[in-house]
């Protein structure tokens, strides 16, 4: 997507703008529209994200993101089957061995705020770049991924603690 002709019709509004206001208004439309032209283009880059980003909130667990190419946006679509036309069946996805899918395909979808370290954040934002993957979807895929494969627990791993181990017969409080 080429910013370029969008910001070149806001220069251009600029100048028939001014042009109404005489000659010091076009004088000073002249002096201003060169150092506008990069706020324009940050501006319009920001309504992209923010548009990927809800776009991305209705496509869960699929991604939208914007990223730049030699400047120019391009929009990168992740997790989200295409619709084929009504006249040809649509194929099963391909499904690489040992991958687990997303989330089921009528399954709605939840936000949620997730905490961990910094070290931790790091490691998970260059596995999914390393898979060409959002870092939503990468932690999709691997809370999928280890619920339906978990680890087996080791024979002398300790239970749970005796509290949680009582359930709902303990009782807490203050008594005379």
């Amino acid at each position: 997507m080429h910013l370029d002709r969008y910001v070149d019709e806001i220069t251009r509004q600029m100048a028939v703008a001014a042009a109404a206001g005489g000659p010091e208004a076009e004088a000073l439309a002249e002096r201003l529209v060169p150092p506008l032209r990069s706020a324009i283009r940050l501006a319009l880059l920001d309504a992209l994200s923010a548009a990927a980003d809800e776009l991305t909130l209705e496509l869960a667990p699929g991604s939208v993101e914007v990223r730049l190419r030699g400047g120019e946006p391009s929009f990168v679509i992740e997790g989200v089957a295409a619709t084929p036309p009504a006249s040809e069946p649509a194929p099963p996805p391909a499904q690489p061995l040992g991958d687990t899918p997303a989330a089921e395909p009528d399954e709605g979808a939840s936000r949620i705020n997730l905490r961990m370290p910094d070290s931790l954040k790091a490691r998970v934002e260059a596995a999914a770049l390393r898979e060409g993957r959002s870092v939503n979807a990468w932690l999709v895929r691997a809370a999928a991924a280890a619920l339906d494969h978990p680890a087996p627990i080791p024979p002398n791993a300790p239970g749970p603690p005796a509290a949680s181990r009582r359930g709902s017969r303990r009782v807490t409080g203050w008594a005379q």
